[in-house]
């Protein structure tokens, strides 16, 4: 029997989600892959004629963008909360 525990008490009343929010990488490549897993269906039903260059540069500028938004927006969230005082 070891005499470290390593286990913490549960918060009572903490919502585990609050803890851990999707990540803007994580949710910004996953809008990604959705994207050309679409565009790929549309093309291959032959609905749409798609320039795979002008597809991939697309992509890129709109991921960019919205990862350069969702930094903003986490850094901002982030300076806006309360210090507790500890290094």
């Amino acid at each position: 029997m070891s005499i470290y525990d390593d286990s913490r008490p549960a918060d009572v009343g903490q919502d585990p989600e609050a803890a851990s929010p999707a990540r803007v990488g994580t949710v910004v490549w996953g809008l990604i892959v959705v994207a050309l897993a679409a565009l790929i269906i549309i093309s291959g039903l032959g609905l749409v004629a798609l320039n795979g260059t002008y597809v991939l540069i697309g992509l890129m500028i709109g991921a960019g963008a919205a990862l350069v938004v969702g930094g903003l927006v986490s850094a901002g969230r982030r300076d806006n909360k309360s210090t507790t005082g500890k290094a």
